[in-house]
């Protein structure tokens, strides 16, 4: 049975990605600082990936034949600038190098949406230029710049899932549709400051089920992980709004011009991969509306991005 190791697999995109690898019959390991009990078809190890020792001891203890790395520091809005992204590309290269070292034999990687240059047309993996404009862009860009060729050298299978704009369970409070949800409920004015931007939004539990799927196909190289699907942000807002029967509250702004389409070519995931979304737009908002609607947080609600 193949054993895959997944970092950060208690985390927003993580959680979702544990049952999805369960449900293809591997061996699961994932660790956390904090030792989680072995359940659900997971066995949990505890481990700093930021810490290069405890991350080749992790790496040599699971011996594991796959490595899914989604670990990151990821709390909005800090993580757009935070040097803390130095740090995270240091660990992360030291441990691809671990597990090629421990005869792991293929590597997937999270990477982002942000490592390309925004323009008005969708994202093509090996057509678009890769210009960041942000730390955590160019940190995630300088990843898999370096790990392809140390993967080739060591013959070693590699993929960089690159992906979008995710919504649903366990997002961080302060992104669009927890915030938005948040101040309806809250009865205080919500608003959308980039409601004529368009995004490819996927729901989380879709992100989980592709990533499941890029990790065990034998695809290599970047691949978008997204919907293909234009969707305005002011869409998604008023959607909310419907739901809660709060329009009355929303306020929409359409945002500055630059960086208003970021949408994905999906080609490779559908194609190569052979995977594709399972929710509607509708039906992933009606999931994130009633879970944040029973898990919003008590604090003041804060503005909508």
């Amino acid at each position: 049975m193949t054993r895959v190791l997944v970092t950060g697999g208690s985390g927003f995109v993580g959680r979702h990605t544990l049952p999805a690898l369960v449900g293809m019959d591997v061996d699961v390991h994932a660790c956390s600082r904090s030792l989680r009990p072995s359940a659900n078809g997971v066995t949990w190890h505890r481990a700093d990936v930021l810490d290069s020792a405890s991350a080749a001891s992790l790496v040599a203890q699971v011996q594991p034949d796959v490595l899914l790395h989604l670990a990151w520091f990821a709390t909005p809005p800090d993580f757009w600038r935070s040097p803390l992204n130095l740090r995270w590309t240091a660990a992360s290269l030291d441990l691809a190098q671990a597990f090629v070292r421990a005869g792991g034999r293929r590597i997937v990687g999270a990477g982002t949406c942000a490592e390309y240059l925004w323009r008005a047309s969708p994202c093509v993996e090996d057509a678009t230029p890769i210009r960041p404009a942000s730390v955590y862009g160019g940190c995630k860009a300088a990843v898999w710049s370096a790990l392809e060729p140390l993967a080739r050298d060591a013959g070693v299978s590699a993929a960089w899932a690159r992906l979008f704009f995710i919504y649903g369970p366990h997002e961080p409070p302060g992104r669009l549709v927890p915030s938005l949800v948040t101040a309806m409920r809250a009865g205080t004015a919500a608003r959308c400051r980039t409601a004529a931007h368009v995004r490819d939004f996927l729901h989380v539990s879709d992100v989980g089920s592709a990533l499941a799927a890029l990790t065990m196909s034998d695809v290599t190289g970047a691949v978008n992980v997204a919907s293909g699907q234009p969707v305005a942000v002011g869409t998604i807002a008023k959607g909310i709004a419907r739901r809660l029967e709060r329009a009355d509250l929303l306020a929409l702004d359409d945002g500055p011009a630059e960086d208003a389409f970021v949408v994905a070519d999906v080609n490779r995931l559908r194609d190569e991969v052979r995977w594709s979304p399972r929710l509607t737009l509708d039906e992933g908002l009606d999931d994130a509306v009633t879970w944040w609607s029973e898990h919003a947080p008590p604090a003041e609600a804060r503005l909508a991005k």
